[in-house]
């Protein structure tokens, strides 16, 4: 089997990192993250068989402090994408396989929120690749948002509209690329981690080695627990009924049962005159910020 790249993709707070902690420590996997190629440079410079394109794009990737910290060779990378196709993938993959090259590693990965809008171009540019969509229970992934940063009314509408789209994507993506994308869930990750390594490694093309889960003494987190749930404040009843309204047929798909929510005619009335207009305009700021579908 040919070995292509590995993608690390889902929402913040999903379990990227915890993952790629595990991942990188084998000794044939060079993982990176933060480089953001796919997010900020794909199709920006135009043709890249022009030379003043091609410096353009390099200029902007390496205004980024990890693009430098991977300390590449320009004449390198110049001379080899001049003897290819000018892809925006072709020049991505040289930035990381010259820096697995000198890690001493054969294989590179990357570690890229929302990496899944980008798996038609990802799959095009690397036949071989593996994309890993982490997925998590949106309610948690609200939840540890709201222990480290205020929140403002409609930010349930917000998280409900990004973790609909990352999942239905990620869904699409299955039926699109079967071979080569994976949805992994973090509850699975924390709370199997042995097994679900090893079936990680498996799509992956690479051998399971008990090593790998050392990056996991601490992970998750001292307030983050094996079913997903975060120490800080749990979203309200109100909360979960509207984040239920919209992603209830999508929930239990991914295995996630709903929760049951019994309001008073108090929170009722505040629930329709309140939190769904507030909610329901956060969704459509999040579309409106997040216009388009790449993958």
């Amino acid at each position: 089997m040919e070995l292509g790249p590995i993608f690390l993709g889902g929402l913040a707070n999903s379990g990227k990192t915890e993952l790629r902690m595990m991942l990188e420590r084998h000794p044939r996997l060079s993982l990176t993250r933060r480089t953001y190629m796919w997010t900020r440079d794909y199709n920006r410079f135009g043709d890249l068989s022009r030379p003043e394109n091609l410096e353009k794009c390099l200029s902007a990737m390496l205004a980024r402090g990890p693009i430098r910290q991977m300390e590449p060779d320009l004449a390198r990378i110049r001379r080899e994408f001049a003897q290819g196709a000018p892809t925006y993938a072709r020049i991505f993959g040289l930035f990381h396989a010259h820096y697995a090259e000198r890690q001493g590693k054969p294989r590179w990965g990357d570690q890229l929120g929302r990496v899944e809008r980008y798996a038609e171009p990802i799959f095009a540019g690397f036949p071989a690749a593996r994309m890993i969509h982490m997925v998590r229970n949106p309610r948690h992934i609200h939840e540890e948002a709201m222990a480290r940063a205020r929140q403002r009314k409609g930010k349930v509408g917000w998280a409900t509209a990004a973790w609909l789209e990352s999942v239905n994507i990620g869904i699409r993506n299955l039926n699109r690329f079967p071979e080569g994308y994976l949805m992994v869930r973090y509850e699975s990750l924390m709370s199997h981690p042995a097994e679900t390594v090893a079936a990680i490694c498996n799509f992956i093309g690479e051998d399971f080695l008990p090593s790998l889960l050392d990056a996991g003494a601490g992970t998750p987190p001292s307030a983050v627990k094996s079913n997903g749930q975060t120490g800080g404040r749990s979203m309200s009843a109100r909360e979960v009924a509207f984040m239920q309204s919209y992603a209830g047929q999508t929930l239990p798909a991914l295995g996630y049962a709903l929760e049951p929510t019994r309001l008073s005619w108090r929170d009722r009335l505040l629930f329709l005159l309140i939190d769904w207009p507030a909610n329901r305009a956060g969704m459509v700021a999040w579309r409106s910020a997040n216009p388009g579908r790449l993958a």
